[in-house]
C-alpha cells in the first residue's frame, strides 16, 4: 500500500504543455479519482505517475522515495486499461496467472495467487473459460485479477468502465467498490464520468486544462464549489447558473426579486435543482414558465422558461401534474445558493434559512 506525491508536476509535448504545476498528496489505502472533461490531462497524469509517460518537470514520490525517473517495473504500481488487452487463446486462470508466469514465479504460488484474485473477484466458475465466452464485465474483472496477483502497492484505473452497457457500469462500480474495500490499497482511478466520481471516492480531483481546480471529498464538491466550472462539472443534472447583481447581502437575479445576497459583488447566481421550490406566481426569486417536463419515475425534471434567465431546472415529486405553458414562482432555499465573482471563483456566503 502506498502514498504517492507529485510536486509542481508539469507535462510537455512539444511547445505544448499539458499538465501545468500539479500539487497532490494520496495517502496510503486512499481512492482517488481524476475526473474533467476530454482533453483536460487526467490520463496523462496518470500514465505519468505509472511511468508510462515521461515527466518533463516535477517530482513523483511513491512511499517516500523519488520515484519520477524509474522505470514503470520498479514502481511497484498496477495498471488496468479501458481495453481488456486479454490474450484469447488463454483461459482465465492463464490470463491472471501470466504475469506471474512472465516473472518465473512456481506454479504453486501462480495457483494460489490466481485463486486468491478469482475468490475476490468472484471469478471462480469462470477459471476455465476462453474471453470470448465471457460478458464485458467478466472480461473487466479477469483484467482487474491479472493487475491483483501482482500484490501491487497501488492500483491505477484509466476509464475502465467507459466499453461497458448502462446496466454493466453500475454492477462494475459495486464490483470495484467492494474490491477497494477488501484489500484496502491505495486506488487512482481516471474517469469523464462524474457519477462514477461520485460513488466511488474518497476524495475527487477535479482537472480544468492541465491544472487542479479543486480536490475534495464528493461533498465537499458538491455543496461546497470552489468556482464555477466545478459548479457545474459535479451534480447532475448540473447546477443552475443565473446572472444577477448582488453585493451588500442582497442579490437580484436578472428577471427576478430581491433576495437575500452575499456581502461582496457577484454576478452569478448558482442553485441545484433540488433546492428550488415551487410557490405561487409573483413569489419567490423570480417566477418561470413550464417549458419541457423530463419524468424519470420518483422524479420529474421540469425545465423552465425564465426569460432573460434563461433556462431552469428544478426536480419536483415524479406525481407532479405541472403542465407546459403554466406559470410558477421560484423560490430559492437560501442556505444552498452560490454566488461567484467576475472570475468566475465562489464568493463565501452563508444564507439564513426561511
Amino acid at each position: 500500500m502506498s502514498s504517492i506525491e507529485l510536486r509542481g508536476v508539469e507535462k510537455w509535448f512539444g511547445d505544448v504543455q499539458v499538465i501545468k504545476g500539479v500539487d497532490l498528496s494520496i495517502k496510503k489505502g486512499e481512492f482517488v479519482i481524476f475526473v474533467g472533461p476530454s482533453g483536460c490531462g487526467k490520463s496523462t497524469l496518470l500514465r505519468m505517475i505509472a511511468g508510462l509517460e515521461e515527466t518533463s518537470r516535477g517530482e513523483i514520490n511513491i512511499d517516500g522515495r523519488d520515484a519520477t525517473a524509474e522505470p514503470p517495473s520498479r514502481r511497484g504500481l498496477a495498471m488496468v486499461f479501458q481495453s481488456y488487452a486479454l490474450y484469447p487463446h488463454m483461459s482465465v486462470r492463464d490470463n491472471v496467472g501470466f504475469p506471474l508466469k512472465a516473472a518465473g514465479k512456481s506454479k504453486a504460488d501462480i495457483q494460489a495467487k490466481v485463486d486468491h484474485a478469482a475468490e475476490v473477484l468472484k471469478l471462480g466458475p469462470y477459471l476455465d473459460r476462453r474471453p470470448k465466452d465471457l460478458s464485458g464485465g467478466q472480461r473487466q474483472r479477469v483484467a482487474i485479477g491479472r493487475s491483483i496477483v501482482r500484490d501491487p502497492t497501488a492500483f491505477l484505473f484509466d476509464e475502465p468502465l467507459s466499453n461497458l452497457d448502462a446496466s454493466l457500469r453500475v454492477e462494475m462500480r459495486y464490483e470495484i467498490a467492494k474490491l477497494h474495500q477488501t484489500l484496502d490499497t491505495t486506488m487512482i482511478y481516471v474517469t469523464h464520468d462524474q457519477v462514477e466520481a461520485m460513488t466511488l471516492a474518497d476524495r475527487i480531483v477535479v482537472l480544468e486544462f492541465g491544472k487542479i481546480a479543486q480536490v475534495g471529498t464528493p461533498r465537499d464538491l458538491y455543496e461546497n464549489p470552489a468556482n464555477l466550472f466545478v459548479a457545474q462539472f459535479i451534480g447532475s443534472p448540473k447546477m443552475n447558473v443565473i446572472p444577477c447583481t448582488a453585493a451588500n447581502n442582497q442579490a437580484v437575479a436578472i428577471g427576478g426579486r430581491p433576495i437575500q445576497g452575499p456581502q461582496q459583488p457577484a454576478v452569478h447566481l448558482g442553485i441545484r435543482p433540488e433546492h428550488i421550490t415551487l410557490v405561487n406566481p409573483g413569489q419567490g426569486a423570480m417566477d418561470g414558465v413550464v417549458d419541457v417536463l423530463e419524468y424519470l419515475g420518483a422524479d420529474t425534471f421540469v425545465i423552465f422558461d425564465c426569460g432573460e434567465a434563461g433556462q431552469v431546472n428544478v426536480r419536483v415529486n415524479g406525481e407532479t401534474t405541472l403542465k407546459p405553458g403554466e406559470t410558477v414562482g421560484l423560490s430559492f432555499a437560501p442556505t444552498s445558493m452560490h454566488f461567484f465573482d467576475t472570475d468566475g471563483l465562489a464568493i463565501p456566503f452563508t444564507g439564513t434559512a426561511v
